[in-house]
């Protein structure tokens, strides 16, 4: 117990000699200089830890009315030159973070870690906020925040609904995995450039939804002849996108069912990738106009597609539950033709709930993709003109037949 209570003292000093090493740096020379430095945060984390060691919560809560004060106190003193509140709210930090280390060392030394570089990253952060980020962007991210931290918590984790297939987290889950797939593409378009804009374009949205994709790149194409090579590279390389948006969709639905699934799925993503690459190396030699970055994602398709997938989870299992487990690869394939992602986490759920085994679903996966694959195509060739349909719609049939024949070859092996 004295040990252990040692270290704890160690930790919460070091926690406090490091966040004071960072204020030191910050805290100025002269009169205006900051109050609180490197022994101060030192002294103030160890006390919050002594504290704690000595007289439990009643004396800990004491010290803390006192840290409190000296931190009201410094902040008068200096708000007339920085009226910012960082040093103060960092010196109740590293108190309790003192106390914490006597509890949990490992918590409250990580914690003091993350804490530093926030504090370090003052310029930088203050860059991206007011210079880098627009004001959709940072509205985006706010959003995604609320989303993630504040709405999924709160909601019940339990199947609701007719037959007990509908799981508010599960659902509301599938919308942050949607956000967040979409803004990671954002990204890095943002960060790369419009040199490679359609290819990156096609691959972000391709998380979203393959078929829109190719819809917006066959419009694309119809504008120019120059943006043909472009747009086909996005419209290809939004197929293995699709792919491993449907893999993690599955995986968040199901583990075993995407256990049954992922290699038929990894080997047409490793089809359309290659297929993809060959495309955007082709396009990347042409000149093609800047491209809008637009926002990060679009909530309503994200919450859109979590509706469509919660009718699609019930009407998948209204007809396991009447006609049994044959009624799944026609539930799977009339869903899929319109959103596959729909289809397979569908019938992913159900392997959750345990009405189906995991190694029942891969046929009607397959089936739910093929449906799909033909109803891109038709869309390829309605939106874009005849030679943007003529690049996508080999790729389309390269990519399911390399699930099919991945297939086939695994129930050849004993």
């Amino acid at each position: 117990m004295a040990v252990s209570a040692a270290y704890g003292m160690l930790a919460a000093l070091g926690i406090g000699l490091l966040l004071g090493v960072e204020r030191e740096r910050h805290k100025g020379k002269g009169p205006t200089r900051g109050a609180a430095g490197i022994r101060t945060f030192a002294l103030v984390s160890l006390l919050g830890g002594v504290s704690l060691r000595v007289g439990g919560t009643v004396v800990l809560g004491v010290s803390a009315a006192f840290v409190a004060l000296a931190a009201l106190a410094s902040y008068r003193r200096a708000r007339d030159d920085d009226p910012g509140l960082t040093t103060e709210v960092a010196l109740m930090v590293a108190f309790l973070l003192g106390a914490l280390a006597l509890r949990e060392t490992a918590l409250a030394g990580g914690l003091a870690v993350i804490v530093a570089i926030v504090l370090a990253s003052r310029r930088p952060l203050h860059r991206l906020v007011k210079e880098a980020l627009t004001e959709a962007e940072l509205h985006d991210g706010l959003l995604f925040a609320a989303g993630a931290a504040v709405v999924l918590p709160l909601l019940p984790d339990r199947d609701l609904g007719p037959y007990g297939a509908v799981n508010p987290v599960f659902l509301w889950r599938i919308v942050v995995i949607v956000m967040a797939i979409s803004a990671l593409g954002y990204v890095a378009l943002r960060l790369l450039g419009p040199r490679y804009g359609l290819a990156l374009a096609g691959l972000a949205s391709g998380f979203v939804s393959s078929t829109m994709t190719i819809v917006a790149m066959g419009r694309r194409a119809s504008t120019s002849e120059r943006l043909l090579s472009g747009a086909v590279a996005g419209a290809v390389l939004s197929l293995p996108a699709s792919l491993i948006h449907n893999a993690v969709v599955m995986g968040a639905a199901s583990g075993s069912a995407l256990a049954a699934t992922w290699i038929p799925l990894a080997v047409a993503a490793l089809a359309g990738a290659v297929l993809g690459a060959v495309a955007a190396g082709r396009a990347a030699r042409e000149k093609t106009d800047p491209v809008a970055l637009g926002r990060a994602f679009d909530l309503r398709a994200a919450v859109g597609f979590a509706l469509l997938l919660a009718g699609a989870v019930l009407a998948s299992a209204a007809l396991v539950d009447r006609a049994g487990t044959d009624a799944l690869v026609l539930a799977t394939v009339v869903v899929g033709a319109v959103d596959t992602s729909a289809a397979i986490a569908s019938a992913a759920s159900l392997v959750a709930a345990g009405q189906v085994p995991p190694d029942d679903i891969v046929v009607p996966v397959l089936a739910a993709l093929s449906a799909n694959t033909l109803a891109r195509a038709v869309a390829g060739i309605a939106a874009g003109p005849r030679r943007f349909a003529s690049g996508v719609t080999p790729a389309l049939l390269v990519t399911i037949t390399a699930a099919w024949g991945a297939y086939g070859l695994l129930a050849l092996l004993p």
